[in-house]
């Protein structure tokens, strides 16, 4: 199968569309714009492209490329204002899912770089010219004319270079996700499902779905004839149209008490509090939980919708000849409580709990680093998140508050008993694990709690020994285990220079120098002026910026990309945000003072809204200021310039040259280095 990547452009007299066949140097630039239209040579290359069973590759294809040229195959010579409006209408759309063209109806199959790296997920939000940072690429570009411009012949060259740029940034991720394409390939294959698309979490949830129709059919979904309206003004059913509906369980108010296990117990009174707190709670969904916390010895146990977290904070932790660092860790935690207390979502019952216990069971046979092994478990963490979601056939509020109220009091029964070992100083607990530092010869004694607690519990742990731990708090650590192999986390995760992603590629890897540097300090003893100062790679110095697409970023009041790649230098100029009013404000309008409550501004405007000013008192609503609602010293609104790394001057580098490092401020990386460092203290 041939893969050709591509992209579009849309302006309202320039439709471009360029296109790059993978593993050759073929590639085709169709136009459709005033002054040529390439319709029939664009529709004879996509004739082309469905003979051959090809696919098309992209970045948001999806959900704006594909879509567009979907429109234009349908509709024979349309004009470049025609394609425009087809992409606003998409851009502009409330629901992301009403201009999608489903598999079946692609003239040409599809694959979106977009959707499998899950940027589609709000939190994981990625544009391509982040990536372009995120891969060091020597461009990083913006679009060069702001949407909705007519465009010049010459403008319309300077486009099509820019649509090559993406181009090139999209072969380029494409060989970065190669890996996860190949995974969706076997996978389909072997299931006769088309997973090509699906992001990771998806991969796994649909599995899951298809072991449970396979086992009872029906109990994902049901269908509901679409209705339209009738001749004579009535809604019915559509015949041969039909929707389909996840089958769930919506509850009302959850009492929490038919939630916790019943045999879980405490001896602490702090625990017994945070215990009965959750015995006498009601919920209606997981944000409902509020707030709460334990503290015992000094470590705060904190309870959250989503898992227990607790951590020393600005500490170093050292193994030693008397004391050893342990790290316990239970086995697929979420997904093991309920296989092993026989938890499900009540409309999907004892299937689910059967089939969950079988895709453990299944996983354990296949070796770690293989598809199945990865797609099984995939099966297993997939679910618990998506009992949460209303749109899923796994929806159940009692079934997900089941499983984080259990594992967080599960856990603390743990650390209850680990605590009580004479000399020992619990680290850290998070979510599914926690690590204490005791005294060798309490071993046994630790060893003895593990086995009661995975006896008790029917849940398994795993161990992990460390020689060092160097904790900023819960989120942020470096650990080191007994044979030097480092985890990190938060603010010191770093790239090496073999893994550029170690972390994901929605994660912003500005100025990597700094944790590197740092994790050099800690854990070789580095100096960490001599190491950054001698380190070779310039790319590793480099920051980006990143604003809402409302806003600007300037350096000395010259507008920059968006997204611009800069380095902090002893000479440049100071960066800055610049962002409108706020929401429904315009520059030069008189503000509105503080606590002035809605009713009464809109209805002090209404008012004086026929007033004909004073010139001199006038905004530019042209509405008088007031008193009543507009601040006392007739301040305007203006752009806002938040400054960023205030005190420091940089130098652009969207397009990478040569730079001279004795024009590179070291200063800058070096206090920042040692924000991570300075505040860290050996625990005794």
């Amino acid at each position: 199968m041939v893969d050709y990547i591509y992209d579009l452009e849309t302006y309202p007299n320039v439709f471009l569309m360029a296109v790059s066949q993978v593993g050759s140097a073929n590639a085709w630039m169709f136009q459709i714009s005033d002054w040529v239209n390439d319709t029939q040579a664009l529709l004879s290359f996509m004739l082309m492209l469905k003979s051959t069973n090809a696919r098309m590759v992209g970045f948001n294809n999806i959900n704006f490329d594909y879509p567009v040229l979907h429109h234009l195959i349908n509709h024979p010579d349309p004009t470049a204002l025609d394609l425009y409006n087809k992409a606003m209408s998409i851009i502009n759309s409330n629901d992301r899912f009403s201009h999608i063209i489903w598999d079946r109806d692609r003239f040409v199959e599809q694959v979106d770089l977009f959707t499998i790296n899950h940027f589609d997920n709000i939190a994981r939000a990625t544009s391509l010219k982040l990536l372009e940072f995120n891969m060091r690429r020597d461009r990083i570009e913006d679009l060069p004319f702001p949407p909705g411009t007519v465009l010049t012949e010459e403008q319309m060259h300077v486009l099509a270079d820019y649509n090559w740029e993406d181009i090139y940034a999209t072969m380029d991720f494409y060989y970065e996700s190669l890996d996860a394409i190949r995974f969706r390939e076997e996978l389909s294959q072997t299931y006769g499902r088309n997973f090509i698309n699906d992001n990771d979490t998806k991969v796994g949830k649909q599995f899951f779905i298809m072991e449970l129709e396979k086992h009872r059919p029906g109990s994902c979904y049901t269908y509901e004839e679409d209705n339209e309206f009738k001749a004579d003004g009535t809604i019915g059913p559509k015949p041969g149209s039909r929707h389909r509906v996840p089958r769930q369980t919506v509850r009302g108010a959850i009492p929490l008490n038919e939630v916790v296990f019943p045999y879980i117990k405490f001896q602490h009174p702090e625990f017994q509090r945070v215990h009965q707190w959750f015995l006498q709670a009601t919920v209606h969904d997981a944000n409902d939980l509020t707030a709460i916390s334990a503290t015992i010895n000094d470590f705060q146990f904190d309870f959250g919708k989503g898992g227990i977290h607790g951590s020393i904070r600005d500490s170093i932790v050292v193994s030693d000849v008397d004391n050893v660092i342990i790290d316990l860790d239970v086995t697929s935690y979420y997904p093991s409580i309920a296989i092993v207390n026989r938890l499900a979502p009540e409309h999907l019952g004892d299937t689910f709990c059967n089939i969950y216990a079988q895709i453990k069971s299944q996983r354990a046979q296949h070796e770690k680093g293989t598809a199945a092994n990865k797609m099984l478990k995939l099966a297993l963490n997939g679910v618990y998140g998506d009992t949460g979601n209303a749109y899923s056939p796994f929806y159940d509020m009692k079934y997900l508050l089941s499983i984080t109220i259990n594992g967080q009091l599960l856990l603390c029964m743990l650390a209850e008993h680990v605590m009580k070992i004479p000399g020992a100083l619990l680290i850290q607990i998070n979510t599914d694990g926690l690590t204490v530092k005791i005294p060798k010869h309490r071993l046994p004694q630790l060893k003895a709690i593990a086995d009661w607690w995975q006896e008790f519990t029917k849940l398994d742990l795993e161990e992990v020994e460390y020689s060092r731990f160097w904790v900023r708090d819960v989120n942020n650590y470096v650990a080191e285990d007994t044979n030097g192999k480092l985890k990190s986390k938060g603010t010191y995760v770093h790239a090496p220079p073999a893994k550029r992603n170690p972390t994901g590629w929605h994660q912003n890897l500005s100025a990597m120098i700094v944790p590197m540097a740092a994790e050099a300090f800690l854990v070789h003893g580095t100096p960490i002026r001599s190491f950054i100062m001698h380190h070779p790679d310039i790319m590793d110095f480099m920051l980006r910026t990143k604003v809402k697409r409302i806003d600007k970023v300037e350096i000395d009041g010259v507008e920059c990309q968006r997204i611009t790649r800069y380095l902090v230098t002893k000479t440049g100029g100071s960066i800055f945000k610049v962002s409108p009013p706020p929401a429904g404000y315009i520059v030069g309008q008189w503000k509105r003072a503080n606590s002035v409550p809605d009713h009464i501004y809109n209805s002090v405007r209404l008012e004086i809204q026929d007033v004909w000013p004073d010139p001199a008192l006038a905004d530019t609503t042209n509405c008088p200021w007031d008193e009543r609602i507009n601040t006392k010293n007739k301040s305007k609104y203006e752009m806002r310039r938040t400054g960023i790394d205030v005190g420091w001057l940089v130098t652009e580098y969207n397009t990478m040259r040569p730079v001279d490092r004795s024009t590179v401020n070291y200063e800058y990386y070096i206090q920042e280095t040692h924000k991570l460092v300075d505040q860290l203290k050996v625990v005794v």
